[in-house]
């Protein structure tokens, strides 16, 4: 027999729809644990007492591969419906008061989480009720998780082809050759980006942003690309050329500290420039929430201070 209202509110919390949703949506438990910040154990908890309380099953495993019942569709479009209640009710709630209020949940690319914090400081003081999250990924897992509607927005650093997605460029988002200082290469007072590029490169992995940029500089400059060690984050590379392991060519912002303690030095390359843009990305197809539009407005009207801040940072560099 089918559970009453009340029943259903006796039995199910909050808590486990949330859980429920993030593994729907990640399609898995471990990744769903990652997002909110719970170990995997706690997730399978959380499930197992949904079920319990549903009294039916809404995932399922055939083989390795986690697939949700029909059940559980059912749930997630009830979840879906809400959540999006609440989402109102919060902003209505916030409206009330002359406030933008409710969630705004960003995901950055590895890239962008340098220059993330400039963007929220000034909008969290405009707007302090917002409830904000941000999540650093891979690039190819930011455009996955807008087309989920995981994400509100993303901050990345190369614009996105996709027809689907919508992009506001905010930053300029410049490339430097560093190496070591003992490096051989700072010897040199003037060398070509070919001797840099063959003199032991690191670099992310195909599919990164970072990686996108600098392959399409060298299909424009007719260079050949061969990375001498691939690694998955540009943290990752510099500490890699910092132990000695070879050269990069990485976002200035990401390694800002190092330059200016002289941990670091720039190349003196000869005509070399690579410059990209830094944007806030979104669905062109989903109707930006309170939330979303007081972010891509604060973007917009203050292109000219976020400039004038970057342009600080690089003050004193060595």
């Amino acid at each position: 027999m089918p559970l009453s209202v009340q029943q259903l509110v006796n039995r199910l919390t909050f808590r486990q729809l949330q859980v429920f949703l993030s593994v729907y949506q990640l399609k898995s438990y471990s990744r769903a644990g990652e997002y909110l910040g719970l170990t995997q154990p706690a997730i399978s908890s959380q499930v197992r007492h949904l079920e319990a309380a549903l009294g039916v099953p809404v995932f399922e495993y055939v083989g390795r591969q986690l697939y949700c019942t029909a059940a559980g569709e059912k749930l997630a479009a009830s979840i879906d419906i809400i959540f999006e209640e609440l989402r109102s009710l919060q902003s209505s709630l916030g409206a009330l008061e002359g406030q933008v209020a409710g969630e705004l949940k960003l995901v950055a690319v590895n890239t962008a989480q340098y220059v993330a914090p400039y963007l929220l400081k000034g909008f969290l003081a405009l707007h302090p009720a917002l409830n904000i999250s941000l999540r650093v990924v891979g690039r190819v897992e930011a455009l996955e998780s807008l087309r989920r509607n995981i994400d509100h927005l993303a901050i990345m650093g190369i614009l996105p082809a996709e027809k689907s997605l919508s992009a506001l460029p905010f930053l300029d988002n410049e490339f430097v050759a560093v190496t070591r200082p003992d490096h051989p290469l700072q010897a040199r007072e003037s060398l070509t980006i070919h001797e840099f590029l063959n003199a032991g490169l690191l670099s992310r992995e195909a599919g990164s942003g970072s990686r996108i940029a600098l392959e399409s500089y060298c299909q424009q400059n007719r260079l050949s690309l061969t990375p001498k060690m691939e690694l998955g984050s540009n943290d990752a590379i510099k500490h890699a050329v910092l132990a000695g392991l070879g050269v990069a060519i990485l976002p200035r912002m990401s390694v800002l500290p190092e330059l200016k303690l002289g941990m670091l030095s720039l190349a003196r390359i000869d005509q070399f420039a690579l410059k990209r843009s830094w944007c806030v990305v979104h669905e062109k197809a989903k109707h930006p929430t309170p939330a979303m539009q007081a972010f891509l407005d604060y973007v917009q009207t203050h292109l000219n201070a976020l400039a004038q801040t970057y342009a600080a940072l690089m003050e004193n560099e060595t």
